[in-house]
This record gives structure tokens, sequence and C-alpha cells, in this order.
């Protein structure tokens, strides 16, 4: 009998294993990214917001919303897909995997996936928690829910190449607290670049994160900083570099033999 073209019960174990780490630790995995983003939407939101002037016909309270959703999916899809792999190279158990019947796209897929369903879990409760606080409206669902699974995904991988550079814990951390968070501030979470001056709306367009928050809004409000295409394509663009590398990365045994 010929062996399956795909491994799903690897698939299914490495991702199921992954996920049972998340429900033994829901105050850390779940609330606690919950409620520090409620704490935004209750100062910014409910306190500032009536005091703010709307942007682009949107509430300032609303116009928030998708910049910290975002901000919260690129960390934590980050952080998940990081240490899912650091760990076994922590404590060894990466040669099991390499020396398993598992192909490297199958693996990639497990940890990956079940870093982006945890961090889409995450998205849709932060999303849920908004609307106790302001007025929101999806104009765009199917749009939103792409932009939801493609950030998570392609940030998932980013953090899988993360867990696998990094030769320590602390530096599990240094490229989300250092580089992405201020990038995610800095990329219109809670403005819009048609307010800075030419010249730094212009060194903004360099900033990667301005095209997802810019998309994700878009599918909220109808309103963008860039257009939704070209957000999709940075999107698209972002994910198929971290898969390329990360193929690289299995071919020549970068780190992980080491």
């Amino acid at each position: 009998m010929s062996a399956p073209i795909v491994n799903v019960h690897a698939i299914r174990a490495i991702f199921l294993f992954e996920m049972a780490r998340t429900w033994r630790t829901p105050m850390q995995s779940i609330l606690s990214p919950v409620i520090s983003t409620s704490l935004y939407f209750v100062v910014f939101g409910a306190a500032i917001g009536p005091r703010m002037q709307a942007i682009d016909g949107v509430a300032y309270g609303a116009y928030i919303v998708p910049g910290l959703i975002m901000l919260s999916l690129l960390t934590q899809s980050i952080a998940n897909a990081s240490f899912g792999i650091y760990f076994p190279r922590f404590t060894g158990t990466i040669y099991e995997l390499l020396s398993a019947p598992v192909a490297w796209w199958e693996a990639v897929l497990a940890y990956v996936g079940a870093a982006a369903a945890k961090s889409i879990l995450l998205g849709l409760l932060i999303l849920a928690t908004a609307t106790l606080f302001v007025p929101l409206q999806i104009a765009h669902p199917g749009w939103m829910l792409l932009f939801l699974v493609l950030t998570a995904t392609t940030f998932s991988l980013f953090g899988f190449i993360i867990g696998i550079w990094a030769d320590g814990f602390e530096k599990l951390q240094v490229v989300p607290l250092l580089i992405v968070t201020p990038l995610a501030f800095l990329g219109g979470s809670f403005y819009s670049i048609e307010m800075l001056p030419p010249f730094w709306r212009t060194v903004t367009l360099f900033n990667p994160v301005v095209y997802l928050i810019s998309g994700f809004r878009w599918s909220f409000y109808g309103v963008a900083d860039v257009g939704v295409g070209l957000s999709l394509g940075m999107t698209l663009a972002f994910l198929v570099a971290c898969v390329a590398a990360i193929g690289w990365i299995f071919r020549t045994g970068y780190r992980l033999k080491s």
C-alpha cells in the first residue's frame, strides 16, 4: 500500500498538541490580551473618543478598533508561533520531529495553523468585546475575515522564523517588542496617515503594517489610507516571502540541528 500524500495524522497531532497548550493557560493565552486591548477601548473609545473629531466620517472610538485588533493579532501570532517551534528546539525534541516521516511543510502547516487559529480566535473575541464599548459596523465581512486570516497566517509564519532564529527566550521578545509593536503604533492604529505632513506620510508608506491596518479598516468602514488591492498584495507578498524563507531553513538545516 502506498503512503498517503499528506500525513494528516501528524498534522492533526501537532495541531492539537499546540492548541491544548492554549486551553491549559487560558488566562495568559486568551483573557490577558483581551483585557489589555479592552483598556484601550475604555480609555480611547469610551472616555477620550467622544471628545475627538471624527476621521473620514467615522467616530474616533470606532475608527481605532481595526488598528487595535491588528496590533493584538500581530503580536499574538508571532508569540504563539515563535514559542511553539522554539520550545522543541530548547528541549531537544526537535530531533524527533526531524527524524519522523513528516514533511517539513506538514510540520509548518501544523505549527503555523495552530498559532494562526489561536490568533484568529483572539481577534474575534476582541472584536466582540469592542462592541460593548463603541458602535461598530462591518461593511465587508468577507474581506474582514480574509484580512484576519491572512494576517494571522502571515505573522504566524514570521513568528515561526523568529522561533528558529532565536537562541534564547529573551530573543523571542526582541522583534515583537522593539520592531513589530512600534511599527503597529506608527502604522495608523490611532490615526489616519493622511493627517501627517507630506514628508512623514511618504516615510510611513515604507511601514508594511500600514497596508495591513488600512485594508482591515476598509473592510469595516469602507475608508482606507491606501488601496485595498495594494493592501492585499503586500500581505500576500510577505506571506510568500515567509514561506520561501522557511523552505530555505529546512533545506539547509539552519539552526535546526545546532
